[in-house]
């Protein structure tokens, strides 16, 4: 068995691809049964692992697959080189190894940690400053005389609502949606505003007190500026009754 601390190089090289296919798959065979030099491995590729998700990603080059088919196409040598020694080669050779110093660069996996707490508390703060989503204090589904669903209608605290509906509808010229609400039976229906097409539409009417439930909603088809009466004129395309949000 060897010594991870021995040869932490050796390792960094497998993890970054470094190592020729003949000494990558020696040390394969070497690992499966060398508990610390898998350790060693392991403790690599999680010191790099910060480093690999910070790296912008680097497109391939065009020729690159025609690259690799000349070399899977290319004729193999007549004699196979035995498997190189596991052992590091750099420190055989008096040179100091670039692994070594990587691995015991203080400086380096400092910056890689301040790196990475930076970022989360970069994106802690865009969390924390990003506005909530509100949230309705009450939603009416606005069906079609034959029960089919035609339109949500969500309403807000502050008086605003947002219609939507679910069906495509047809305003002819010289005529517009109307969106109405009845608050109170002796007061009648309130109009919460116009939607000229069938489309995604937010409706302020700030006059209006908060929704009860059961409270009705309708959509009806008006001449265009509006029912000239105050009230709906038009045949009702849709109507449904206001519930709070389970």
């Amino acid at each position: 068995m060897s010594d991870p601390r021995a040869h932490p190089d050796l390792a960094g090289e497998y993890v970054l691809g470094l190592l020729p296919p003949a000494e990558h798959e020696a040390f394969e065979l070497r690992l499966a049964t060398d508990r610390p030099l898998a350790l060693a491995v392991a403790a690599w590729r999680d010191r790099l692992h910060e480093l690999d998700a910070a790296a912008a990603p680097i497109p391939p080059s065009p020729d690159l697959w025609a690259k690799i088919e000349g070399a899977v196409a290319a004729p193999q040598g007549a004699a196979t080189a035995p498997a190189a020694s596991v052992y590091p080669r750099a420190e055989a050779q008096g040179r100091p190894s670039f692994f070594r110093g990587l691995w015991e660069s203080l400086t380096l996996w400092r910056g890689v940690g301040f790196a990475g707490a930076a970022a989360s508390v970069a994106l802690g703060l865009v969390l924390v400053a990003a506005p909530k989503p509100r949230a309705p204090i009450a939603i009416a589904v606005l069906l079609t005389s034959d029960g089919v669903p035609g339109a949500v209608v969500d309403i807000y605290a502050d008086g605003e609502s947002l219609v939507a509906p679910l069906q495509d509808v047809s305003v002819p010229d010289g005529r517009t949606l109307q969106v109405w609400t009845l608050p109170d039976v002796q007061r009648g229906p309130v109009s919460i505003g116009l939607m000229p097409r069938a489309a995604r539409t937010r409706l302020a009417s700030m006059e209006l007190p908060a929704p009860k439930p059961r409270q009705l909603y309708e959509i009806t088809l008006e001449p265009a500026g509006g029912s000239p009466t105050a009230r709906p004129t038009g045949p009702i395309l849709y109507k449904g009754y206001a519930e709070p949000p389970r």
